[in-house]
């Protein structure tokens, strides 16, 4: 089994580990209602996908 042959410093594994860190999810706009959501989803507010709408939402419930 492989030993490292030296204890890794805490600078050296803190240096590797620098790209390791959240990001914020990416969103766009939708054309319709021009709520915030994630791409290539349907739109929660008004149920449309790429201009068609695919979810039926009530006005009323809204």
């Amino acid at each position: 089994m492989a030993v490292p042959f030296r204890k890794v410093s805490k600078t050296s594994g803190r240096m590797r580990r620098t790209h390791y860190k959240i990001e914020a999810n990416g969103t766009t706009t939708c054309p319709k209602c021009g709520e915030a959501i994630r791409p290539h989803r349907v739109c929660p507010k008004c149920g449309s996908y790429k201009g068609k709408e695919v979810i039926k939402k009530d006005k009323a419930a809204e």
